[in-house]
């Protein structure tokens, strides 16, 4: 019989799958001796079980009884009894962190003869009056499906009729009316009564809990994280401890580094006479550890000692929830914690330096994406003035928009194409979409482990919280500052999540510090720390890493970035950009000529130019491998717009006057050369075969260039890249056309001319016969951009706009095929041409040079997939040195 119910004694933080996250922690800390209040998980396969038949699985009923009795006998209490009732917790706890995206319940087992009880137990009528109509509240939301902006309505209502600022002035009287109105509430609007019998309200919970995992908000989070839709959360089941006894009582969050900086120390909030969700929530402004130390020195003392053993032991930054019930701290989960790229540089680093992990485990707990973060601009102080308001820097970074008030809003405008900054007095899970679509999110209230700073650091947005000189109206769509600055929505905001600043209008920005060092080797000196430890993860990389990592680089200045920022070479220059502007006149002399000799004409004016491009590339990247693409693109690319020349030919009818007799031989060669879908038509290759002397043109150009680049010294290494080849037949054509040339320009010029000739696939059927293609081709290079679009059946143009967002919400793709590879379909394509090229060539050099080349998560298939090289632009190639080294470390040798 399938088993469903773990004591915390039982488990470990290695059976997180099983167990979740929470319940694996609390078995975790349970074994290292801390003090844990007893409890028991139900299992994620127990949630699957429900979520696939929607009735508790055989068995479930039984083992939650049995494990509560044990929970019972150890506290010498029964749930829900009337006199000094046990009382329990019911919280989701998902495999991977999932911050207030499924439900908590708690207090389970009070009800209207338990609370007298538990009054009487305590010692304070206010205390179980508080805790029942937190039951009440909860409960009626999660649980009944009860509006929660009603319980809030109510409580708001109460508060203002008392004349108190929050609900810790209100007393017992006040609490128990509230109970009963929130019990009045629950029957009108859901014709049914808050359940008295504690087994009922204990059953219902969890249901609850399992319930939520396929919650709105709780799908947006899988999609945005890439959490897989089929794990199922767990649920834990524990005794409560309180922390609204009174000024000795109190709950927490903490973390045992800042998880903003990476700084050492003990860094969190902690809320007198409050219990957890408060904390969280943001409902109260927060005070810091360090006067919990002055407030109850023994809790602080313990706590501290607590936190050491847990980093020591999980060798890594931990984040923390407590509750100190009537002097006695009890810990209430751990979890490795969440943190900003800035924290995961510097803790990675410092946990390396301290000996509690090796160089290699601190580079796999970095990313690519978070080095992306770093290399994005900050404020410039000097012309940012005075802010509006001060909170604190809860997720770093700089971002400029418009404020909105509510998270629809958000969604709405940033739809449009507007920046956007959510601003809430706190907020709530429900609040996610409008995260995700605002570029900062900034609170009035809450502090570094509230909710918004929480998810806004998991997700790199910028966010200040706890703002307390902004006055946040949601209704009215205004914030008023303390001098009396009235900004209603759309007044644009500047927000420094660095700083915790918040600006009037737009303030703007510089270069971030690790930017400058990756671009100049620079280290600031108020930077100097972050900075080092970038440079000693990429160093580290670079010393493990088996991908080479090359740079799509079309002009000298270009190639010189990317030979700065690491790039071991150009694995794309694509020629067709060294053909606009000025240069576009001769591309419409070769389209229009009317015979050899007009052709030759435009291809022979053209030469010296491409000549001179090739040669300063191939100088700034002396002694390493330029891989030049020949054309690509249709030709009428190159041509106006077949719609501005009907405009100007109608025009110039309209004055009177005859048409431009240019503008008629550009419409007529349009209108001939038009194609249904260009994508798929005349191009690459195709174009190479079909027009005399281009492939010839652009060979003895590279050729030439790299003569003049021998013999003034240098070591140009130049590949030439035959584009959309779709059959051995077509490069074989083509290269017989590149030996020839390179064979006229070596007895030219007396300099032996060698450029090894390979191929793009980015065609479905390349792939599959690269067998016999790499006996044509001395290297593969996959164009993964075309191989996506012509495997999938998409025109990347036309398809992101217009169904890719519903893809992504009904799960289609987990992400853009475009942004990060899609290993099942087109992955599949790759490691065929890899395996099957390389049979027949053994020496065959594979690489990639399409937009995947600078995706972390692709970097990694491409290390796997046994790819010798990736190549991206010229900005990603520090993120893809990162990634190319974690993959090596993570992944083993491919």
């Amino acid at each position: 019989m399938v088993r469903y119910v773990y004591d915390f004694s039982e488990g470990s933080r290695d059976l997180a799958g099983l167990l979740g996250g929470k319940g694996a922690n609390l078995a975790e800390m349970t074994r290292l001796g801390l003090p844990v209040p007893p409890g028991f998980t139900l299992s994620t396969e127990a949630c699957r079980a429900y979520l696939a038949t929607g009735t508790e699985p055989e068995g479930l009923a039984a083992e939650v009884s049995a494990h509560l009795s044990r929970v019972e006998e150890e506290t010498g209490r029964r749930l829900g009894q009337p006199d000094d009732p046990l009382l329990v917790s019911v919280r989701s706890g998902a495999r991977f962190s999932m911050p207030g995206m499924m439900e908590t319940i708690l207090d389970i087992g009070l009800h209207d003869d338990s609370v007298t009880g538990l009054a009487e137990a305590s010692g304070s009528e206010r205390f179980a009056w508080d805790s029942y109509r937190r039951l009440v509240q909860m409960f009626g939301s999660t649980v009944m499906g009860v509006d929660a902006d009603l319980f809030e309505a109510e409580l708001t209502r109460l508060k203002d009729e008392r004349g108190v600022p929050d609900d810790v002035r209100l007393d017992a009287a006040d609490l128990a009316r509230l109970v009963r109105t929130y019990q009045e509430l629950i029957r009108r609007e859901t014709g049914e009564e808050f359940p008295q019998e504690p087994a009922e309200q204990l059953r219902r919970a969890v249901r609850a809990v399992f319930d939520s995992w396929n919650g709105e908000r709780a799908r947006l989070y899988r999609r945005r994280e890439h959490i897989p839709d089929d794990l199922g959360t767990a649920v834990t089941v524990q005794r409560m401890v309180f922390g609204n006894l009174g000024a000795d009582s109190g709950s927490g969050v903490a973390f045992t580094r800042d998880p903003a900086t990476g700084r050492p120390g003990l860094y969190g909030d902690y809320l007198p006479n409050a219990q957890g969700e408060d904390v969280v929530a943001g409902i109260r402004n927060t005070v810091s550890l360090a006067e919990l130390a002055e407030l109850d020195p023994d809790s602080h003392d313990r706590l501290r000692e607590y936190m050491g053993t847990l980093e020591r032991h999980y060798r890594d930054l931990c984040d923390i929830e407590f509750t100190i019930e009537r002097g006695r701290l009890w810990m209430l989960q751990t979890r490795v914690g969440k943190r900003t790229a800035e924290a995961a540089f510097a803790i990675a680093d410092a946990l390396a330096e301290e000996g509690l992990i090796t160089p290699d485990e601190g580079l796999a707990r970095v990313g690519g994406e978070g080095l992306s973060r770093l290399m994005f601009p900050r404020f410039d102080a000097s012309a940012a003035g005075d802010p509006l308001a001060r909170g604190l820097p809860a997720s770093p970074g700089a971002a400029v928009g418009a404020a909105v008030f509510d998270s629809a809003e958000a969604v709405r405008r940033a739809a449009d194409g507007e920046r956007v900054v959510l601003v809430r007095r706190e907020t709530t899970p429900d609040d996610l979409p409008g995260m995700v679509a605002a570029q900062a999110v900034l609170t009035s209230r809450g502090g570094k482990t509230s909710h918004a700073a929480v998810v806004a650091r998991g997700m790199g947005k910028v966010c200040v919280c706890g703002a307390e000189d902004l006055l946040v109206d949601t209704g009215a769509r205004r914030l008023t500052t303390r001098d009396g600055t009235v900004l209603e929505e759309g007044a644009v905001l500047s927000v420094d999540g660095s700083a915790g600043a918040v600006y009037a209008g737009p303030v703007p920005l510089v270069d971030s510090a690790v930017m400058r060092y990756l671009e100049t080797g620079h280290r600031d000196g108020a930077a100097s720390e972050l900075v080092g430890a970038v440079a000693r993860a990429l160093d580290r990389a670079d010393r493990v890493r088996r991908l080479e990592v090359r740079a799509n680089a079309d002009t000298p200045q270009d190639a010189a970035r990317a030979r700065g920022f690491g790039a071991q070479g150009i694995g794309l220059c694509r020629t067709e950009h060294m053909f606009l502007g000025e240069r576009r006149k001769l591309v419409e002399d070769m389209i229009l000529a009317r015979d050899d000799a007009g052709r030759g004409g435009a291809l022979d004016a053209l030469l010296p130019l491409q000549r001179r491009d090739f040669a300063g590339i191939l100088a700034a990247m002396d002694g390493l491998p330029v891989t030049i693409r020949l054309l690509d693109p249709p030709l009428h690319e190159f041509l106006p717009d077949r719609t501005s020349l009907i405009a100007r030919r109608a025009a110039a009818e309209a004055r009177g006057e005859r048409p431009d007799p240019h503008d008629a031989e550009l419409l007529d060669a349009v209108n001939r050369m038009h194609e249904e879908n260009p994508m798929l038509g005349l191009r690459g290759v195709r174009l190479g075969l079909v027009v005399p002397g281009l492939v010839a043109m652009q060979v003895r150009a590279v050729a030439e260039a790299v003569v003049g680049r021998v013999r003034a010294g240098g070591s140009p290494r130049a590949e030439i890249m035959v584009p959309l080849v779709g059959d051995v037949g077509e490069l074989r054509l083509v290269r017989e056309v590149v030996d020839r040339v390179l064979a006229e320009v070596s007895e030219e010029s007396g300099v032996p001319v060698e450029c090894p000739v390979g191929t793009m696939i980015e065609l479905p059927r390349a792939a599959l016969t690269a067998g016999r293609i790499a006996e044509e081709a001395a290297f593969f290079s996959f164009g993964t951009n075309d191989l996506t679009q012509t495997a999938w059946g998409f025109s990347r143009d036309d398809v992101e706009a217009a169904f890719f967002s519903v893809y992504l919400d009904k799960g289609v793709f987990p992400a853009s095929p475009f942004e990060t590879l899609d290993r099942e379909g087109v992955g599949r394509l790759v490691r065929i041409a890899v395996e099957e090229g390389r049979a027949a060539r053994p020496d065959l050099e594979v690489g990639v040079c399409g937009e995947h080349g600078g995706d972390p998560d692709s970097v990694h298939f491409f290390h796997r997939a046994g790819l010798d090289y990736v190549s991206c632009s010229p900005f990603r190639v520090p993120v893809a040195r990162l990634e190319a080294g974690r993959a090596a470390v993570t992944d083993g040798d491919g």
